[in-house]
Parts: C-alpha cells; structure tokens; sequence
C-alpha cells in the first residue's frame, strides 16, 4: 500500500491574481512564438540535424516542454539518468503536465488515451510527438498498441506508459496492468521506472491532480495560477526484463520503486 499524500495549500486570490497577470503573456508568447520555432526545428530536415548527440527535434521538444512547466511555476529537478536507446519508461500518472515533465527530460512516444487528441494544444502536441492513441476499454484498440509499441522499440525508438491506465487524485499510485508491459517483453528492451512527484514527498500531487468532474480546461486554468513549486523526475533503476520471470513481476517491481520514490525527500 502507499502511503497518502497530503494536499499542498494554494495561495490566495489576490496572489492567484497576480500570477495570472504575468503567465498568461509570458503562455501566449510560449504558444504563439516558441511553438512555431519548436515545430519548424521538428521538420526535416532540420529536426535530423544531429545536436549535442541526439536529433535537434528532440532538443526542441525537451526545450519547448521545460518552458512550459516553467511558465506553471513548476522548478523541475531530475534525479537519475534515463536510459539511452529502446526504453519502456513507466511513471506515475497524476495529470496531463506529467506528459510535458517527461519530454523535458527525454523525448519517447506516450501512450496515451483518445480523448486528448480533442484538448487544446496539449492534443495538436501529442499528436505531433509521436504518440499513439488508445481507446479506453476496447481490447482491438490495445492490441493496436502494443503491436505499434513493439514497432517503435525494435527500431530503436523509445516509449512511454502510465501502468495506472488513468490519472488518479494524486492520493496513491494505482495498480500497474501487467499487460502494457508485454512490448518490453518481446522486444527484450528495459524497462526504467519514473517517480513523478510534485512538492516536498509528492504532497502535492493532489493540487495537481485533476478534481472531481474538473475538465482539461479548468485543469489547465488552475495550475496556472498556483504557486511556485519544485517537481522531481526521479529516472529509477532500470529492469532488464530477462532478468524478471513475467510482466506481472514487472510491473510489480516497477510499481513498487515508484512508491519508494514517492516517500523519499527530494
């Protein structure tokens, strides 16, 4: 079991006022300006361009993202080292900022579900960051996936998963599927576990979690106006999946350095 996370405490409505009074231009130059720079640098080819070791469309998406979470107020800290080359990354899923806190780091194709092909800008995004789309309930859309994830990772692309299948309260880490984890699997690439965790020990994870029946919007609208906070991207320690009998111990094992990153300090 993991242990509850308390919810930070946001700052009043004046504050909050102020707030808004100098990130929303600071968004609108981000989206009108730095995202048509982001994509032509995504184009080939120019995104081909090597830089630093890596493509230069990953540059310009890990620098796009690192803006974004900036202009939320969010101070990223990165604890470990992602792997390099075909990797299943697992993290924790509390809300659609973890998207943008991983491409900070490392650029990989989410999995992610359908209905975020029709949010504002974080949709059009996914969509241009290689992420593949899966319908909720339906067992052909799943297998569409896997079968896309296994594609990617045999080239030697990586991708990334919420084992939880949604997004929760921020309370607790739900049960990983052990089924996501069958790509890994057959295409015998690790599997590097990520803690996402908002404020000192994940507290708050419950601000930034979506609340009861709150849409994208009135998601994206509030975490606008929050306070300044420090958000940890923990890369854990890798699993090398011929090393674990199953993708059920798999995910177990990855779920559970997830939790025991949760409860550390930063």
């Amino acid at each position: 079991m993991s242990t509850p996370l308390t919810p930070a405490v946001a700052g009043g409505s004046v504050a909050r006022a102020c707030r808004y009074l100098y990130r929303v231009p600071l968004l609108l130059i981000h989206l009108l300006v730095f995202l048509p720079l982001t994509l032509l640098g995504m184009l080939p080819p120019l995104g081909r361009m090597r830089l630093g070791g890596e493509p230069l469309e990953h540059c310009v998406v890990r620098w796009w993202s690192a803006g974004l979470m900036r202009i939320f107020g969010f101070r990223l800290r990165r604890h470990g080292i992602p792997l390099p080359g075909a990797t299943v990354f697992v993290a924790n899923h509390v809300s659609w900022v973890d998207i943008s806190m991983l491409h900070s780091q490392r650029m990989m194709g989410f999995v992610a579900k359908q209905e975020i092909r029709g949010w504002p800008v974080v949709g059009w995004l996914a969509m241009r960051g290689q992420t593949i789309f899966h319908q909720r309930g339906s067992q052909e859309s799943l297998g569409g996936v896997l079968h896309e994830m296994l594609r990617r990772l045999r080239e030697g692309h990586s991708v990334g998963v919420f084992p939880e299948g949604r997004t929760r309260d921020g309370h607790a880490v739900g049960p990983f599927h052990a089924r996501i984890f069958l790509a890994a699997v057959e295409a015998d690439v690790p599997v590097q576990p990520v803690a996402l965790r908002y404020g000192p020990r994940g507290r708050a994870q419950p601000v930034v979690a979506f609340q009861s029946k709150e849409s994208f919007f009135a998601n994206f609208l509030r975490l606008l106006g929050e306070p300044a906070r420090a958000a940890d991207i923990c890369f854990l320690e890798p699993i090398r999946v011929s090393d674990v009998d199953g993708r059920r111990r798999i995910a177990e094992i990855s779920r559970e350095r997830i939790i025991a990153a949760m409860n550390q300090e930063g």
